[in-house]
């Protein structure tokens, strides 16, 4: 058992209200203390790459620094996503690269050490074969957490495509069943 009691954050990349990957999430969350980010309330812009550019960066006019001022506290973060055509959702790639922003953002100086410092996981459920094709989605995460320093904690891939067919899942219940074990220890 840890030391200390870890805070957790699940950022839900869905767009839909209670679809698969919610549910399968809220499976692996049940009954632990943790901080929901429903990404899909929030307005979230896409990156204008200015990491070249005179002046660098420039304040946008969105969610995206509440979103990460919440982020940031936790030493846990469950990314949730479905699988839309191959990948994360929009909304969850937007907010990520948006870190590339907040990397140089004189008011989060501290923004790499603080990912660093952070056990992530991924959870994403898709309709076409996720547990072969959801691997690159996967891979992707682990390549962003690696770029960070962030522990990678795993990863559940879940298969479904109606609201609701993800309980028919057993692989995925149980993976989750033993994440939501393993996040009860931290």
């Amino acid at each position: 058992m840890s030391e200390s009691v870890k805070s957790i954050a699940v950022i839900y990349g869905g767009t839909r209200d209670e679809g698969n990957t919610e549910m399968l999430a809220e499976q692996a969350v049940a009954g632990l203390a943790v901080e929901r980010i429903y990404l899909r309330d929030y307005r979230i812009r896409a990156i204008e790459d200015r990491r070249h550019a005179p002046g660098g960066f420039r304040e946008v006019d969105d969610d995206y620094n509440a979103i990460i001022d919440r982020v940031l506290p936790h030493d846990v973060l469950v990314f949730a996503t479905p699988i839309y055509w191959y990948g994360m959702t929009g909304v969850m790639k937007n907010f990520v690269d948006r870190w590339s922003q907040t990397l140089r953002d004189a008011d989060r100086p501290q923004f790499r050490g603080r990912m660093r410092a952070k056990t992530a996981y991924v959870i994403a459920v898709g309709g076409d074969e996720p547990r072969l094709k959801g691997l690159p989605l996967v891979k992707q995460f682990q390549h962003i957490f690696e770029f960070f320093g962030m522990k990678y904690g795993g990863y559940i891939l879940g298969e479904a495509n109606q609201p609701g067919e993800i309980a028919g899942d057993k692989i995925a219940c149980y993976q989750a069943q033993r994440l939501r074990a393993e996040l009860h220890e931290r």
